[in-house]
């Protein structure tokens, strides 16, 4: 092993609800030893404005002047992340990866779009900070996304009960596989994750999310809307392939009740984690699911009836569910510092394996 380093990961994903902030020790190869993890939830003033910026990102043209909710919304992100790095209280990490807010990713056409100032968090926060971990990716022919494979596949080696092929599944506002064999780490975005479900619980409830499933779990899947929304042709393309979270809406159920669209919806995430068996040369032993997803029973109950394998939360495999995706910015901030990759081309595309991500020094 390596030069060991403790590392801050930050993340706060499309599914709007928060931040995780999480501790991981690492020399960027093997996980060295897991430490202090915290989750934030976003207030609904929070959410609202992220949500203002997202519609604002999808109209606004490069070069343009920067709409004031947007400013406005990178302001507050990056505040929110100082302060849930305060009270992680891990004053020995010497480094923060700080994934940021993501507001629009379009790939197909170059694009993608995180907010959050790395220099001022490492300013607020007196640490180094490696932000923007895409984009040298993309520079490179990469999709930019998926971006926690590689940690997903250290995670898995430090896992030794597990046998390969695994399949590591991330359900947050879009959901990702990653396909773990002996010889091949292949990932990709299965479609779309909570987001959907999230938007058209708060439109009917005024909630957030679907707590446990239960308006789902209230209606009926309209097979008919169903079937039609896994005609997209996104489904039928062949890896590296990724989304945003707005290219998967709620529109398609808009004619149905509150309790059969939250079904409907619900299955419809079910159903393309399942077709991402369709890319997987031998079939996966065992799938994991990390991400607020996994919280859902509805969700993971369709999930195991549609598996031929065994389908576990991470927590059955020893991992820290609700920090996966923190820590994976963490181990990649630490790659960034040692120049080691953070994408391959089975992983999101790119030409050959790239490292990425951009430094703030504290002292700067």
């Amino acid at each position: 092993m390596g030069e060991v380093l403790k590392a801050i990961g930050l993340m706060s994903g499309t599914s709007l609800d928060g931040i995780d902030a999480a501790v991981l020790e690492t020399d960027g190869g093997a996980v060295a030893r897991f430490s202090r993890a915290i989750a934030i939830a976003y207030d609904a003033q929070m959410r609202a404005l992220l949500r203002a910026a997202i519609d604002a990102a999808k109209d606004y043209a490069p070069g343009a002047p920067l709409p004031s909710v947007i400013a406005d919304a990178e302001r507050a992100v990056t505040q929110a992340h100082a302060d849930a790095v305060a009270r992680l209280n891990a004053p020995e990490a010497t480094l923060i990866g700080f994934h940021g807010q993501t507001l629009l990713h379009r790939p197909q056409e170059g694009r993608t779009w995180q907010i959050g100032d790395g220099a001022a968090l490492a300013r607020l926060t007196g640490t180094d900070v490696v932000s923007d971990f895409r984009s040298a990716d993309m520079r490179a022919g990469g999709q930019g996304a998926p971006l926690a494979p590689l940690y997903h596949a250290a995670l898995v080696k430090e896992t030794p009960q597990l046998a390969l092929p695994i399949v590591v599944v991330n359900i947050g506002g879009v959901a990702n596989v990653t396909y773990i064999s002996d010889s091949t780490i292949l990932a990709f975005d299965s479609g779309p994750g909570n987001a959907p479900l999230d938007d058209w619980t708060m439109r009917h409830t005024g909630k957030p999310m679907d707590q446990g499933g239960a308006l789902a779990k209230a209606g009926r899947v309209n097979t008919a809307v169903l079937n039609a929304m896994l005609q997209d042709p996104f489904f039928e393309r062949h890896p590296p392939k990724s989304l945003d979270r707005l290219d998967f809406g709620a529109g398609a159920v808009a004619n149905l009740g509150a309790e059969d669209g939250a079904a409907t919806l619900t299955a419809f995430t079910a159903a393309s984690i399942v077709r991402a068996r369709e890319h997987f040369l031998v079939p996966a032993r065992s799938w994991i699911v990390c991400g607020g997803g996994r919280h859902n029973p509805q969700l993971m109950a369709e999930l195991r009836e549609c598996l031929d394998a065994p389908v576990l939360t991470a927590e059955d495999a020893g991992w820290r569910g609700d920090f996966v995706e923190a820590e994976a910015f963490a181990y990649l901030a630490v790659r960034s510092l040692k120049g080691l990759p953070l994408t391959l081309p089975t992983t999101t595309g790119v030409r050959q394996p790239v490292t990425g991500g951009r430094l703030h020094k504290a002292s700067a």
